[in-house]
């Protein structure tokens, strides 16, 4: 009795193909922020306490991250010392403590944002639009199979929802962020930026 492998190596390669691919992504993202001294997760960080509603804590950023609150604590330890952020206490509760962007902070984000939609724009371009349709089509149904794993018993439906309602809306602020034409939206290609 012969057993058919394709199947089984075509899931390893689809698995190999999303880690590497995740991996490469990480990497030119990691290129694009470094030339406004920024890493990726310091521009994550950036994003996410301009996305929530103040007062942002640490753990507000560490729950929308999906990262635990240790390693999200030492990233903004590193941001306070390079200045991109503050670390403020709440009057009402001197326990709590919430994340404030810095003027060198903000004077990052924009323009990393402008590189970073570039980036997005330029990665994608050989995908035509259904292409794309289909390829967040099956990165959802994989997400939430991996957030079920993790969670079992959760309502996936429900965390469904709420996460759509979520990324669209960060999805409209970044559009409203960089409507605005700036020398660096203009920028092509190999052009170097200034650092800020």
């Amino acid at each position: 009795m012969t057993v058919n492998l394709e199947p089984e190596h075509l899931a390893l390669r689809v698995w190999f193909l999303s880690h590497r691919t995740h991996e490469l992504l990480r990497r030119c993202e990691d290129q694009v922020f470094s030339e406004y001294n920024l890493t990726t997760e310091q521009y994550t960080v950036l994003v996410t306490i301009k996305y929530l509603d103040d007062p942002v804590r640490p753990t507000d950023v560490a729950r929308w991250m999906g990262r635990s609150p240790n390693s999200v604590s030492m990233i903004v330890d590193r941001m306070v010392k390079a200045g991109l952020v503050r670390r403020i206490r709440d009057r009402g509760d001197r326990r709590e403590v919430r994340l404030v962007i810095t003027s060198k902070g903000e004077n990052a984000i924009k323009p990393a944002t402008l590189a970073g939609v570039e980036f997005i724009r330029k990665i994608l371009s050989p995908l035509s639009y259904e292409d794309r349709r289909t390829l967040v089509s099956l990165n959802e149904v994989v997400k939430d199979n991996a957030f079920k794993y993790l969670n079992p018993g959760v309502d996936i439906e429900e965390m469904k929802k709420n996460e759509i309602t979520n990324q669209a809306d960060l999805i409209e602020r970044l559009r409203q962020y960089i409507s605005t034409s700036t020398p660096q939206a203009k920028r092509r290609g190999g052009e170097k930026r200034k650092t800020v």
